[in-house]
């Protein structure tokens, strides 16, 4: 049985650092995609990054990169992913969701970032970014 367990959420200032984990268990031995998903009040879930056990490009949302950073960049044998979140904006203000797929590849895939494609999902984590 697939399972993700997100920790790490909080309230910060604007322009501060939080570090957001992922445990993951359950899966087989063939690859598949974990990425990072938020959602605030009244708005749709939107893609923050994803990354393929398989290895190639990692996905950014636009709005994130340079800020934002998936870790391990190589997620193969590692049940563990992390998204260290730096220079915090209060529109960062979400919950943040962690998520699996494992029919397609998302290091080349134009849906990477859509969690319609996403079949596994976490509990989710709060994070608060005031000003």
């Amino acid at each position: 049985q697939v399972q993700l367990v997100e920790s790490g959420g909080g309230s910060v200032q604007a322009g501060e650092s939080l570090r957001l984990s992922c445990v993951a268990s359950g899966f087989g031995t063939g690859d598949f995609c974990v990425g990072w998903f938020r959602q605030a009040p009244e708005k749709e879930r939107e893609g923050v990054t994803a990354i393929y056990t398989g290895g190639g490009n990692t996905y950014y949302a636009s709005s994130v990169k340079g800020r934002f950073t998936v870790s391990p960049g190589n997620a193969k044998n590692t049940d563990t992913l992390y998204l260290q979140m730096n220079s915090l904006k209060t529109d960062d203000t979400a919950a943040y969701y962690c998520a699996a797929a494992d029919r397609f590849d998302c290091s080349t895939s134009f849906y990477a970032g859509d969690p319609d494609e996403y079949n596994y999902w976490g509990q989710g984590t709060q994070v608060t970014v005031s000003s």
